[in-house]
């Protein structure tokens, strides 16, 4: 008998969030250009936390399927209504299983992006890095999560890469891959001393335009989560 029942999968707010950005934007209520209502009263129609309603933007954002503009709100991205719900479709199914892919992904993309963010770096660039940098030393000594910040250095060193592309690759992936580690509790007072001590190596050697020993250190730094990538795998 007890093989007649199937197991509940209890959803997160934020996929059914997600999910109803999804109606809307299919059915037309949404389009391009349009602006989302304020986070508070979302999250007063939808009877959950704001925080809920902010991590689904946030994700939504990573993805390109919103945009915040300055002193406009949160608007959805002028991309075609079909490219809209694959991605977002994307959102919902990622699985376990693709944790691996997703990783050797994200190698690929960052070591080309380190390369060459020390070819084509500015001084402008540099700023910014040492900036995102900074955010996440701040974030780690104050003792809070500093995931964010983790993204916002990769993200500039992919911005110092001049290309695009490889940026907007690194925004759908990165945050899946990211969210997975603080999910299995990988992150913590050691892993954030010793990611805060790569960054700078990798930093410095951006600087010094060593696109050998730049990619050298960033293959280093990306090995802890390569490796947890395996044993979430089951493989040793």
């Amino acid at each position: 008998m007890l093989e007649n029942f199937s197991a509940i999968k209890v959803e997160n707010p934020v996929d059914i969030i997600i999910r109803q950005v999804r109606a809307l934007i299919t059915s037309g209520q949404l389009a391009p250009g349009d602006r989302l209502p304020a986070e508070r009263k979302m999250a007063e129609r939808l009877g959950v936390s704001r925080s809920h309603v902010r991590d689904a933007i946030r994700k939504l954002e990573f993805y390109g399927i919103l945009r915040t503009l300055p002193q406009s709100g949160t608007v959805v991205a002028g991309l075609g209504i079909a490219a809209l719900e694959g991605l977002i479709t994307d959102v919902l199914q990622l699985e376990e299983r693709d944790f691996g892919s997703l990783v050797e992904t994200r190698i690929m993309l960052e070591l080309q992006c380190v390369k060459l963010a020390a070819e084509r770096r500015t001084t402008d660039d540099l700023i910014e890095i040492e900036r995102a940098l900074g955010a996440y030393e701040e974030k780690t000594r104050s003792g809070g999560s500093a995931v964010e910040e983790d993204l916002l250095y990769h993200l500039a060193i992919a911005d110092a890469s001049k290309n695009s592309v490889l940026k907007s690759l690194m925004m759908i992936i990165t945050p899946d891959i990211i969210s997975q580690y603080v999910k299995y509790a990988i992150c913590g007072d050691r892993a954030d001393f010793k990611a805060h001590h790569e960054h700078v190596e990798i930093l410095r050697y951006i600087r010094e335009q060593d696109t050998v020993a730049v990619q050298k250190a960033m293959q280093r730094h990306l090995s802890d989560v390569a490796q947890f990538s395996k044993t979430l795998n089951g493989q040793n």
